[in-house]
């Protein structure tokens, strides 16, 4: 669709000539011949580009550029003039004009202005939409969560998200760690200001410094000029440093400066820098144990372990699998062009009984190779155990993944008779879910007749079926 300017002007010539340019340049033009006739155009169609002239008689430019912003008319406007001042011109600026030419012009010159303020438009509206799409992931109510453990994570990170404490967050690899940080920048006071993540395992010790620190020209050999470090570039918003078991011993030291004091110096540098920045650290190592053995800081830890928000692992809430899987699935189909897809019930339930050892990212992945493998309307259990054992997942198998039970035992006093108890109880609550509640394909799939399984539920209190 062509974009659609009005032009502005007192002067009917000027108009036809200018609305001939355009028109062969593919643009759909309409004209009025001042502001109070352009504002009736305005109020019943919408434009993108506005030429209006300055000096015009019943209601000049400024006034029709007042009209419009007070009126929330969209549409960028660019102003010409044959009388025009540094004085008019900023003025037509502030009041939100895009642009200013000076009469008498070129044609070129026109259509220069259109098409840097179409770009900038496109940027706008691109930057924009990113905003949104990154912000999205980070608001509350777009976590995607069943269970009450992460009912917990997301109530606590909406209790802290507004301070300025720092914020320590714990867990396995790939239970959403990042996301807990960006929840807690972009749902909080921060949120228009820069949010930096750097993954402290990713980046050479050697380098790390002048990284999240800055340099100074001249600290080392490829130091060709000054650099501002990650630091400086999260000022006013969020550091998230994730993997913070990582970060080197020697380096701690000015961590812990930066944490104390606000300040920072760059490597190389004599003078420090305040700097104002909220920080959010994550790590899937256990903090105390790596200071019990030597290898971080305590007075650190302390300083980081202001707030613990612990994610966790996949396998301890999985009412999230089933909402996830298909999320993930959904969000897969759509970008890779695919035809929707549904998980039957069967398959999701042995993603539930799954144990997920690399837990929301492991998921992600299965997903994503669903939407790219699988065939049909409808992801089966068999569909997706071929998706999975192509995969080369080591819990594949031939029969799909593996499940791992666990049964409490007292080291003082193993007994026997429970434990067996505890796991005929488990393999016949998975053998339900794997078969969509139906007893006898359960009874079928544990290999007991289907009298003795109705014995066992009734006795262990399995409800369904």
């Amino acid at each position: 669709m062509a974009d659609r300017i009005l032009i502005v002007d007192d002067e009917a010539s000027l108009r036809d000539a200018l609305a001939r340019i355009l028109t062969a340049e593919g643009y759909e033009v309409r004209q009025a011949g001042d502001g109070k006739e352009a504002l009736g155009i305005l109020g019943a169609q919408r434009f993108d580009f506005l030429l209006c002239d300055l000096r015009m008689p019943v209601m000049g430019g400024l006034d029709l550029l007042r009209e419009i912003t007070a009126r929330g008319i969209p549409g960028t406007v660019i102003m010409m003039s044959a009388f025009g001042t540094v004085e008019t011109a900023v003025e037509a600026m502030k009041l939100g004009a895009y642009d200013y030419v000076s009469k008498p012009f070129m044609s070129d010159e026109i259509l220069l202005a259109l098409r840097k303020a179409a770009e900038r438009e496109r940027l706008r509206t691109e930057n924009a939409f990113l905003r949104s799409e990154i912000e999205k992931t980070a608001r509350p109510e777009e976590i995607l969560y069943a269970s009450r453990p992460m009912e917990e994570v997301v109530r606590t990170t909406g209790k802290v998200k507004d301070y300025d404490a720092t914020v320590l967050v714990t867990g396995e690899s790939g239970t959403g760690k990042e996301l807990v940080a960006r929840l807690l920048h972009f749902g909080g006071r921060r949120k228009g200001k820069p949010f930096v993540a750097v993954n402290c395992g990713a980046i050479p010790e050697t380098l790390l410094e002048s990284e999240l620190f800055g340099h100074r020209r001249g600290a080392f050999t490829e130091a060709k000029s000054d650099r501002a470090g990650l630091i400086e570039e999260a000022g006013g918003g969020t550091l998230f440093l994730d993997e913070i078991g990582e970060f080197p011993l020697p380096l701690q030291t000015k961590l812990l400066r930066f944490l104390q004091e606000g300040e920072i110096r760059r490597l190389g540098d004599t003078e420090t820098t305040k700097v104002n920045v909220r920080l959010v650290a994550a790590t899937a190592r256990d903090l105390e144990r790596e200071v019990a053995g030597g290898r971080f800081r305590e007075d650190l830890f302390y300083r980081l372990n202001v707030i613990r928000i612990h994610v966790p692992p996949l396998r301890e809430r999985r009412d999230d699998i089933p909402l996830l899987a298909k999320h993930f699935l959904s969000h897969y189909c759509g970008k890779y062009g695919k035809r929707e897809m549904l998980l039957s019930a069967d398959a999701l339930a042995a993603m539930t009984a799954h144990e997920w050892r690399g837990n929301v990212r492991e998921l992600r992945n299965l997903m994503e190779r669903c939407a790219l493998l699988a065939t049909g309307a409808e992801v089966t259990r068999a569909g997706l155990l071929a998706v999975w054992k192509g995969s080369g997942s080591p819990r594949g198998g031939e029969t799909g993944p593996a499940i791992e039970i666990r049964v409490p035992v007292s080291p003082e006093r193993p007994d026997l008779k429970a434990a067996v108890r505890e796991l005929e109880r488990q393999l016949i609550r998975i053998a339900l879910e794997r078969t969509g509640g139906s007893r006898p394909k359960a009874a079928e799939l544990l290999g007991i007749s289907h009298p003795t399984l109705l014995y066992k539920a009734k006795e262990f209190g399995i409800e369904g079926g």
